[in-house]
C-alpha cells in the first residue's frame, strides 16, 4: 500500500509496446505533484474491453499511439491530489477516497463548447491517445498507479458497488445506457433486437428487459454467453452458425412477423448492418454501437427508405451516462447477477493472457488487479 498523499516516483505497468505481442512490464515514471483538480490513485481494479482487445491486437490502430498502457475502465482509492479536486457533481474528493473516472476533455474545443458533447472532444483522451512515454506517463487501467487529469471526469462511488461493476461502468455500461438514450428511450412492449453477446451486448439485454421491451432477442455467440443472456431476460437467443436469411427468419418468427421496434448492434461484426435493417419493424430505429474503424459496410437504403427506419449512430457515453450506469447496476443487482460478466481477476503478469482469452471469447470481462503478485 503507498502511504496516504504520497506520490510514488514510479509505478509498475503493462506496457504495449507491439500489437499483438505480450505486454511488457515495466516501471513509468509518475509526476511529482498533483495539479489543481488532478488526482494521482492506486488502481485496485481494471476491467478489459473489447477495444482493448483490438488495441491489443492491433485491428484498432493509430499513427503514433505506442507505447501505451491499456484499460479505460478501472476503479481506484486516491493516494494524493491537487487543490480543490472535485468530483462531477462538486463533491471534495481526498485522500482514500474510492473513485471512478471518465476520459479527459479540454473544454475549449467545438466539440466541447459549440456541440456541448464530451464525446465529440477533439482532444479527448480515452484508452489509446495517451503514450506510455510522455507525461503524465500512466493513465491506463493497468498500472498500479494511475494520474488522473483534472480535465477528467470524476465519481466518488458509492460503497456498495463492487470495484468490477464501477470499473466496467466506465465504458461498457455507460455505452449502453447512452445507446439506449440515442434511441429516444424504450417504449414498453417494444420487441428488442441485441446483435452481439459480449458485454455490451449482454447488459444491453439486461436494460432492455428492465426497461420493460416486449420480446427481447440477443443474437451472437458461443453458446456460454447466449445462456448468459437468457439469464440476463432474453426471451430469444439466435446463434450465428446458419445463413442471414434464417436469423431474419428467426427475428419475424419470435415477433410474430413485425421485426424489432429497435434493433442495436453491439457486435460491428461485418454484415450486421444489413441483417439490422432486414430484422427492424417498419418504423423501426437503428442504432450502430459496436461497429469501429473506417471499414465500409453495405446497407439497404431501399429497405431503410421503404420501412422508414431511423439510423442512429452512438459512441460510447459521457459523465451523465457514467453515473447512470453506476445506477443502473445497483438499482437492478437484485434481478440480474452482474458478477456472471467477470473472469477470475490476475494481476498485471496475467494481462496478455487475459487479453488473448478475450479474443478467442473465452472471457466476457477479464478483470486486472495491478496489486496481485
Amino acid at each position: 500500500m503507498t502511504p496516504p498523499g504520497t506520490i510514488p516516483a514510479t509505478t509498475r505497468a503493462a506496457v504495449l509496446r507491439a500489437h499483438g505481442e505480450p505486454l511488457v512490464i515495466e516501471e513509468l515514471p509518475l509526476p511529482g505533484e498533483c495539479a489543481p483538480g488532478a488526482a494521482v490513485v492506486e488502481v485496485t481494479c481494471a476491467t478489459l474491453c473489447a477495444t482493448d482487445v483490438h488495441l491489443w491486437s492491433g485491428a484498432m490502430s493509430f499513427p503514433g499511439m505506442l507505447p501505451l498502457v491499456l484499460g479505460h475502465e478501472m476503479v481506484g482509492r486516491v493516494v494524493a491530489h491537487g487543490e480543490d479536486t472535485r468530483d462531477a457533481l462538486g463533491r471534495p474528493i481526498k485522500v482514500g477516497d474510492r473513485i471512478g473516472w471518465s476520459e479527459s476533455t479540454c473544454g475549449h474545443c467545438h466539440g466541447c463548447t459549440v456541440l456541448r458533447e464530451p464525446v465529440a472532444c477533439a482532444n479527448r483522451g480515452y484508452g489509446f491517445m495517451q503514450r506510455a512515454d510522455a507525461w503524465p506517463y500512466a493513465t491506463g487501467g493497468l498500472a498500479e498507479h494511475a494520474y488522473v487529469a483534472a480535465t477528467s471526469q470524476k465519481l466518488l462511488l458509492p460503497d456498495d458497488v463492487a470495484d468490477t461493476w464501477a470499473a466496467a461502468s466506465g465504458c461498457a455500461v455507460k455505452t449502453v445506457v447512452h445507446a439506449f438514450e440515442r434511441a429516444g428511450g424504450l417504449r414498453p412492449g417494444a420487441n428488442v433486437v441485441i446483435q452481439g453477446a459480449g458485454g455490451l451486448g449482454l447488459v444491453a439485454t439486461a436494460l432492455a428487459t428492465a426497461a420493460g421491451a416486449g420480446v427481447v432477442i440477443t443474437v451472437g455467440a458461443p453458446a456460454a454467453r447466449l445462456d448468459l443472456a437468457t439469464r440476463f431476460g432474453a426471451d430469444v437467443t439466435i446463434g450465428l452458425s446458419g445463413e442471414p436469411a434464417d436469423r431474419v427468419a428467426e427475428v419475424m418468427a419470435a415477433t410474430d412477423g413485425r421485426g424489432a421496434d429497435l434493433v442495436l448492434d453491439m457486435a460491428g461484426a461485418p454484415g450486421v448492418a444489413a441483417e439490422a435493417v432486414d430484422m427492424a419493424a417498419w418504423g423501426g430505429k437503428y442504432v450502430v454501437v459496436g461497429t469501429t474503424g473506417p471499414r465500409p459496410d453495405p446497407v439497404p437504403l431501399g429497405t431503410v427508405m421503404g420501412k422508414q427506419l431511423a439510423v442512429l449512430g452512438s459512441l460510447n457515453g459521457d459523465i451523465s451516462d457514467y453515473h447512470r450506469a453506476i445506477e443502473f447496476l445497483r438499482e437492478f443487482r437484485s434481478f440480474f447477477a452482474w458478477d456472471e460478466l467477470f473472469s477470475e481477476p490476475v494481476g498485471l503478469a496475467g494481462a496478455s493472457d487475459a487479453l488473448a482469452a478475450m479474443s478467442r471469447l473465452e472471457q466476457v470481462k477479464a478483470v486486472v488487479q495491478p496489486g496481485l503478485s
